[in-house]
């Protein structure tokens, strides 16, 4: 599939190899933002940021979804980008068990930081695969995401 392959490498190493490129990436994003002088914001900040992004406000639920993430663990990350001063949280005028979050101004501003880190991990990631292998790359991802998603 991908022409590049080690025919060398031990197999059974997939799940090893993710998890160390996921590590990888996450020190990548966090390092990226401390050059830009933020701290304190991780990749699962950068999951609610993302969201935000898009749809300017959301649910803690509607979150908690989006991210895959348990609601409380939300709640967690959010109370952090509050104190940061990067969201805010206003109760639902019609049923004050629902919690809206939106972006204030500071976490607008982090818009083009992660757009820039984003094209910058998308060319470690992708560059130097052709789209061919590309695409099969994230075919097979897919398979194996659809696989564990069945098992629960």
């Amino acid at each position: 599939m991908i022409s590049n392959y080690n025919t060398s490498m031990r197999e059974g190493n997939a799940l090893a190899l993710i998890s160390r490129i996921r590590d990888k990436a996450n020190r990548f994003i966090v390092r990226e933002l401390e050059n830009q002088g933020i701290r304190g914001i991780v990749p699962s900040h950068g999951d609610i940021l993302v969201v935000l992004f898009k749809e300017n406000r959301c649910t803690m639920k509607g979150l908690a979804d989006r991210i895959y993430r348990t609601k409380s663990t939300v709640t967690i990350l959010v109370e952090k980008l509050i104190a940061y001063g990067y969201v805010k949280k206003e109760k639902c005028y019609q049923d004050n068990r629902v919690s809206y979050i939106s972006l204030t101004d500071k976490g607008m501003a982090l818009k083009p930081i992660f757009n820039d880190i984003s094209k910058k991990l998308d060319m470690l990631f992708y560059g130097h695969l052709t789209k061919k292998e590309a695409v099969a790359f994230e075919k097979t991802l897919s398979i194996i995401k659809e696989r564990l998603d069945k098992e629960g």
